[in-house]
């Protein structure tokens, strides 16, 4: 059995979660900084891949200067190697998040409109002729390989170090969902990042969910540049092909969980005080992002 380091625990997860929230502040200040010196405006390419790249440079950095501060590998919290049949499950889970699971976050997006909420606008560049295979790159390449490197890496692996297998996969999950402090898209990066950090946990790699978020943010550009989503990124699908595709979704969804579920691998068990080592260093960028999703209520 291989040995766990030491120094991959919670409060090491924790701080790299605070440390990654507030470099992406940074970065966002600086990106804010470079568009309006450049008088970008925000319809513009520029402006739009300025803003995209922001947080994964942020986040890159930050995870990177935690690993090299605490001389933990980066093997260790990105491992590879699995088995075939986890990819398969990847691509069942992701099929049904993007056809079953969205309507119903589609559902949460209109009960905040009822009480006042407006959801913002996505944002995607030209998507014309060539032009999409730059926007792929930056928006589901880069965020694919950094936010699971991030999420399903340093803050499960080392979160399942102390708090066990099933908690951390929540806290992963509910992590990922704070950070994007987006209240329309809320529910449904809460459920994806549950189910991208169980697969992590199943397979013991963070491959599959790489490509289970590659697909995902690819999906919403490609049926972009089809006409086939509108501009908050739904599919704009309709009668009998969106009830073919939702009961599908579902069950490719319950059948890919079940799966897991029915894996016989061990799960790590949680330890005292492991649960309160991770948000005690994290608290800081708990408090950053919980501001920002609850202001984001009422400021339009």
């Amino acid at each position: 059995m291989q040995q766990v380091n030491e120094r991959l625990n919670p409060p090491f997860s924790g701080l790299t979660f605070s440390v990654c929230t507030v470099l992406f502040f940074v970065a966002s200040l600086i990106a804010g900084g470079i568009t309006s010196a450049m008088a970008l405006p925000k319809e513009s390419d520029g402006y739009i891949y300025i803003s995209y790249l922001a947080a994964p440079i942020a986040v890159f950095l930050g995870c990177f200067g935690m690993l090299f501060y605490k001389k933990v590998s980066f093997k260790e919290v990105f491992p590879v190697k699995c088995g075939a049949k986890y990819f398969v499950i990847a691509l069942m889970i992701i099929f049904g998040l993007m056809f079953s699971f969205m309507r119903l976050n589609e559902m949460f997006v209109a009960w905040l409109k009822s009480l006042g909420y407006r959801a913002n606008t996505s944002r995607l560049p030209d998507l014309s002729g060539g032009k999409v295979v730059l926007a792929v790159f930056v928006i589901a390449v880069i965020p694919a390989f950094v936010e699971e490197f991030f999420f399903r890496g340093i803050v499960l692996q080392g979160a399942k170090q102390g708090m066990g297998s099933i908690i951390a996969v929540f806290v992963s999950g509910a992590m990922f969902s704070l950070f994007h402090a987006s209240p329309e898209q809320t529910i449904y990066q809460l459920i994806c990042g549950c189910a991208f950090a169980y697969l992590a946990e199943r397979s013991g790699a963070v491959t599959p969910c790489v490509l289970m978020h590659f697909l995902n943010n690819a999906a919403i550009i490609i049926f972009s540049a089809c006409g086939l989503a509108d501009k908050e990124g739904n599919l704009a699908i309709g009668g009998v092909a969106e009830i073919v595709l939702t009961v599908l979704g579902a069950i490719f969804l319950v059948a890919g969980i079940l799966w897991l579920i029915f894996d016989k691998k061990e799960y790590a068990k949680s330890v005292k005080g492991g649960v309160l080592g991770f948000f005690v260093f994290a608290s800081v960028g708990i408090v950053i992002l919980a501001s920002v999703w609850i202001s984001s209520l009422f400021i339009v």
